[in-house]
Parts: C-alpha cells; sequence; structure tokens
C-alpha cells in the first residue's frame, strides 16, 4: 500500500518550482567541479594579481604564508586558488581614519 498525499494546486506548483530550481543549482555546481586545471601565474603576475609587490609576494612564501610552485631553478609561480585565498586570510582590512 502507497501512500498518498493531497496537495493545492499552488502548492504542488511551488513545489515543482523549488525542484527545477535546486536541479539547475546541482548542475552548476557538478559544472564548477568539473572546472580547467589551477592556473599557475608568475611571480610578478602573482603579486599583480593581489596587489602585493613581487618582494612581499616572495616574503610571505619563505615565511609559509603562501604556497609557491618552483618553476625553474630562480622563479616561483604562484597557484590562482592560492592567491585568491590569500588576501581573505591574511589581508587586514583598512581601519577608518
Amino acid at each position: 500500500m502507497q501512500p498518498a498525499v493531497i496537495l493545492s494546486a499552488a502548492d504542488w506548483q511551488e513545489l515543482t518550482e523549488r525542484l527545477a530550481r535546486l536541479e539547475a543549482a546541482e548542475q552548476a555546481r557538478a559544472l564548477a567541479t568539473t572546472a580547467k586545471p589551477d592556473e599557475v601565474l608568475s611571480t610578478k603576475a602573482a603579486a599583480e594579481y593581489i596587489g602585493l609587490c613581487a618582494e612581499a609576494l616572495l616574503r610571505a612564501r619563505r615565511a609559509g604564508r603562501i604556497a609557491g610552485v618552483r618553476l625553474n631553478e630562480k622563479d616561483w609561480g604562484f597557484r590562482r586558488s592560492v592567491l585568491d585565498a590569500y588576501p581573505r586570510r591574511y589581508h587586514r582590512a583598512a581601519q577608518a581614519a
């Protein structure tokens, strides 16, 4: 025996619209997880991207505050996802005077 639920037309419409929104959100999430690999920026480009000078970015890497990727014997690169997380974690908001 299966239970039966009686709904008004308005409730049914609301439920079907909600289901459609949930399915669209699930599809968008699935597309976001299959995104292209993380881009690696050079030190200069990464510094410009997060608003620091190149020396400050390299100091942050040496201090362990940001992860770098070795490009060759001299140069470092930085993943865009790591750079996106850096200001939210370490950046101090400017204080109003």
